[in-house]
């Protein structure tokens, strides 16, 4: 892995601290925008600026794109509730398609990886993926 992907990772690491933090502190806005501006930055130099560009402008992830910037336009106007459900939507939205890739990452991860493994864990982590699955494309036909 090379340096700039350790340094994306990384970046995405401290955006989904900073954004738990932020919402762990009954929605601080501060930590809520240092977390999406980490997560963000860190995704675009993990898939690179162009790949990123690409997702975020795709015509069928147009509708998730909205959704995300919205919910980052919510955080930073003092509504972080709903800047946060927008949020997650958006990003189930553009992100969904990579969720067996992730599923095989978090399989690898030592300890978290061992206890997912589990059949009852597997099973819910499968039907989690179907529901959302599911909820987006029916509710995003367009």
């Amino acid at each position: 892995m090379s340096e700039l992907k350790k340094i994306g990772l990384g970046l995405i690491g401290f955006g989904i601290f900073f954004t738990f933090l932020g919402a762990l502190l009954f929605f601080d806005r501060g930590l809520l925008a240092l977390g999406n501006i980490f997560w963000l930055s860190g995704v675009a130099i993990l898939l690179g600026w162009q790949s990123t560009w690409k997702i975020f402008t795709n015509r069928a992830n147009y509708k998730g794109s909205v959704c995300f910037l919205l919910g980052l336009f919510f955080i930073f106007v003092r509504w972080p509730v709903v800047g946060i459900i927008f949020e997650i939507y958006g990003c189930i939205a553009l992100f969904g398609g990579f969720w067996p890739s992730v599923k095989v990452f978090l399989y690898q991860i030592p300890v978290f990886g061992w206890i997912i493994q589990y059949p009852i864990m597997v099973s819910s982590f499968d039907a989690l993926y179907l529901q959302v699955t599911f909820a987006t494309f029916y509710f995003c036909k367009g």
